[in-house]
């Protein structure tokens, strides 16, 4: 039985949640990409919290047009989310690409996220 594209995604996102969990040392930078919209958030596994949340599901990524999951705002997602972490004093993180590949949208916001200044 062949899997879908969604279900092969998720089959991966488990095996990579069973060898990564964040602390509040290292908190995970959890990303969820959905077919219009970007999230990525900070969390701590230990608390059960979430620190830093961040997506393109807001007004003021709506007045920029219809798709808002490109490169292009992973780009800005990464940064505010560095920024925002910077304040709660986060500086090493866990990286959880949930399951999907690490290209395009995921690779931009990876890399906006270390461009702040935090360590992977």
């Amino acid at each position: 039985m062949r899997l879908t594209k969604q279900q092969a995604r998720k089959k991966r996102h488990v095996s990579i949640r069973r060898k990564i969990s964040g602390t509040p040392e290292r908190p995970r930078l959890c990303i969820y990409k959905s077919l219009r919209h970007l999230y990525a958030q900070l969390v701590d596994d230990v608390e059960g919290r979430t620190l830093v949340f961040v997506t393109s599901n807001t007004k003021a990524f709506k007045s920029k047009g219809k798709s808002f999951c490109n490169v292009a705002t992973a780009k800005l997602i990464g940064q505010m989310l560095g920024k925002q972490a910077k304040g709660k004093g986060v500086i090493r993180i866990v990286f959880d690409r949930g399951g999907n590949k690490y290209h395009g949208c995921v690779k931009a916001l990876a890399d906006a996220v270390r461009a702040e200044g935090i360590e992977f």
